[in-house]
């Protein structure tokens, strides 16, 4: 009799299998999602230069101390600046220069007065808004009023206030979204070192499937776990490529998976992996070994596996082609081929990123239900479940279970957000009782 593997040793021997991508330089908007391998330096400082974070008047902060709304101080305005200005005016006392957002601060210039505390140079109160089409030299006997003080470095942006030269902004093992781009967009990084996000294939078995949006006829059923796997391969950070369902016949798959290696750091497949008369992953790929050196086999095949979980027992792994392909592949039932994904496609993604960790983080909860879990002894079991984090003053948030156990049972996969982990030797869980959970982004 073969062996029944854990769930452990199952991904234990996938992440030994796998090696992290090869890094690549690439351009910011091109590196998105993707995983530095490298520390990134400032090399200027940011901002460059003080700045007005205001539309208003730079000014010395002395001159505005005895400034009130009953008693207004007129400055003589000499200049104004605008964002990308390099010539800029000096500032003497009594004076003061009109500035924009962004702007760069004048010489001798201490603070900004924001335009709503003056009366914007055209006298009378204060206004809501710089006015447009007038420069300081227009305004009523090139004046400004000022109704309250500024404090020194009031409204100003200093120099290396954000970050200085010389420091680390992002570290190897940062995985870059938009708020890393940006921060290497301001600092001058046109492009970094990375590792790539990892092609995922995906592909469902099946002379059954029909792809949505075309009509369903007898005994057919529509191609969900495709459009699933390939969701859950994007969400985890690859890129990910749907194919369409390949029918039972073992030379179609073997074909269309010859065909896909190009543009595969990875092949998932669902469907056809039990001891059914037309499981045709387990038919076209156990033998694979034996085949051309160039062929699939040219990675040393795929091995076929009962694990000890629920859903999810039949799996496949191997590496095929020339260039060890990872494949794995994942029961046809819906819940089983997410659950499958979950435990063990998303860490292959994670870790040929160079992601860590390569697992979700689980955490400890209570389980809220009316009736006792009941789970197969020998088997972890792997539920959908609804996890509430805990509420202030609370140790434990909660979880309940959504749906049966079924791994057809797709629209209470839908509604779950999490799930629950139930070892291998537990039979039974109370209401009540804390349990681990996995929850879902």
């Amino acid at each position: 009799m073969s062996k029944t593997w854990s769930v452990e040793e199952h991904l234990e021997d996938i992440l030994g299998t796998v090696r992290p991508l090869e890094p690549i330089e690439l351009q910011l908007l091109d590196a998105q999602g993707c995983v530095l391998v490298e520390d990134i330096t400032v090399p200027v400082a940011l901002p460059p230069f003080d700045n007005s974070s205001m539309d208003g008047y730079a000014v010395r902060a002395a001159d505005t101390a005895e400034a009130s709304a009953d008693s207004p101080v007129a400055l003589r305005v000499v200049g104004e600046v605008a964002a990308g200005s390099s010539e800029l005016p000096s500032l003497a006392a009594g004076q003061a220069v009109r500035i924009m957002t962004g702007a760069p601060l004048p010489s001798g210039a201490e603070a900004v007065v924001p335009v709503e505390w003056t009366d914007g140079g055209l006298g009378g109160e204060p206004v809501d808004a710089m006015p447009t089409g007038a420069t300081g030299r227009d305004v009523v006997d090139g004046e400004v009023r000022v109704f309250r003080p500024a404090s020194q470095g009031a409204h100003v942006r200093t120099r290396g206030s954000d970050v200085r030269p010389g420091t680390v902004a992002l570290t190897a093992g940062t995985v870059l979204g938009p708020a890393q781009i940006s921060l290497l967009a301001a600092i001058g990084r046109g492009s970094v070192t990375v590792r790539p996000r990892p092609r995922v294939v995906v592909l469902s078995t099946g002379s059954e499937l029909t792809a949505p949006g075309e009509e369903l006829g007898p005994g057919r059923i529509y191609d969900a776990n495709s459009f699933a796997l390939t969701a859950a391969a994007r969400a985890a950070g690859a890129l990910a490529y749907r194919v369409g369902a390949v029918p039972d016949d073992p030379d179609s798959l073997r074909s269309t998976i010859e065909d896909q290696l190009i543009r595969a750091d990875a092949v998932v497949t669902s469907g056809g992996v039990s001891v059914g008369a037309y499981d045709v992953v387990k038919e076209a790929l156990s033998g694979v070994e034996d085949g051309p050196e160039d062929g699939l086999g040219a990675g040393g095949g795929v091995e076929f596996r009962r694990l000890a979980m629920q859903p999810g027992k039949p799996q496949g792994f191997g590496v095929v082609g020339p260039d060890r392909t990872p494949l794995l592949a994942l029961p046809g039932n819906p819940v089983s081929a997410y659950v499958s994904f979950e435990l063990f496609v998303r860490p292959l993604v994670r870790a040929l990123m160079g992601c860590s960790p390569v697992r979700r983080a689980a955490v400890t909860a209570r389980l809220s239900a009316d009736a006792p879990l009941v789970s197969p002894e020998g088997k972890r079991q792997f539920l959908r479940g609804e996890y509430s984090p805990p509420g202030e003053g609370e140790r434990l948030g909660t979880v309940r279970p959504v749906g049966g156990a079924g791994s057809h049972l797709v629209a209470a996969l839908a509604q779950a957000n999490a799930l629950i982990d139930v070892p291998e030797k537990t039979t039974a869980v109370e209401p009540g009782d804390e349990l681990s959970v996995l929850p879902l982004d």
